[in-house]
């Protein structure tokens, strides 16, 4: 089984078509648990996050880019059927920002494995904060939090709000483990608990993994990629490790 090809983390277009009563919760206690083992977010706690229309996440790089997954999109040029929606938890929010994409930018030379990121740059400019990219390797330890409106379980369906939990740091040995030549070390990171419980799923492909600096500002250092099912025990997240793309992003970026 090619594990890359086959468990990213993106929703299959289909899916992200709910009827509203079943991303509804009824009452509190009737919610489902955010991403998987996770809580849900406050409004406005992570402003730059993205929801996008093909059932992926992001995360606004510029205020009219936003960086996702390579995984995510069909490859590069101009491209207009792309709506992010930003600036809310809640989907279904009347205020929510829609904007539609103009190009895509996958990374060159994405193939499948590794190289996971892409950018979209939006028609309009979304006035909200932007979130930075780590430059350099420094962040890529201790505790990260992840965020999105993917499944709250394996195969289970997209949610209406946004959720967010925190995953540890594990290391590149432990890490190939679980997933032998499959991990590309130099490209990815990752994260989860020995026992799982918690962790992305699908739908939340392309959504930034992210840490406090040593300023305190939040810092993405990870995008979410794939993984074995969902909080499954040994198997833990994989995630683009954006510090290694960081040039290559803010080249394509200013191009774009």
């Amino acid at each position: 089984m090619n594990i890359i090809r086959t468990l990213k983390r993106c929703a299959a277009a289909g899916a992200v078509v709910l009827a509203a009563v079943s991303l509804q919760p009824t009452s509190a206690s009737a919610a489902p648990p955010p991403v998987v083992g996770g809580t849900l977010a406050s409004q406005g706690e992570f402003p730059w996050m993205v929801r996008l229309s093909m059932g992926c996440g992001g995360a606004l790089y510029t205020q009219q880019i936003v960086l996702t997954a390579a995984h995510c999109v069909d490859g590069s040029g101009n491209n207009t059927s792309i709506t992010a929606t930003a600036g809310v938890v809640d989907l279904q929010s009347s205020g929510a920002v829609k904007v539609k994409s103009t190009k895509v930018l996958q990374a060159p030379g994405y193939n499948g494995q590794g190289k996971d990121w892409a950018l979209i740059k939006l028609a309009k400019p979304i006035n909200q904060p932007t979130l930075p990219i780590a430059t350099s390797t420094a962040y890529n330890s201790g505790t990260f939090t992840v965020a999105g409106w993917g499944a709250a379980s394996e195969g289970g369906g997209q949610q209406r709000y946004l959720r967010k939990a925190q995953v540890p740091f594990v290391s590149d040995a432990v890490c190939k483990q679980a997933y032998g030549s499959s991990l590309v070390p130099a490209e990815e990171i990752c994260a989860g608990y020995t026992q799982g419980g918690v962790d992305t799923c699908q739908g939340d492909s392309g959504g930034p993994m992210f840490r406090k600096d040593n300023n305190g500002a939040w810092i993405q250092v990870g995008i979410v990629s794939w993984g074995e099912g969902c909080a499954r025990p040994n198997y833990p997240g994989v995630y683009t490790e954006v510090s290694t793309f960081a040039s290559a992003i803010a080249s394509a970026a200013a191009k774009l």
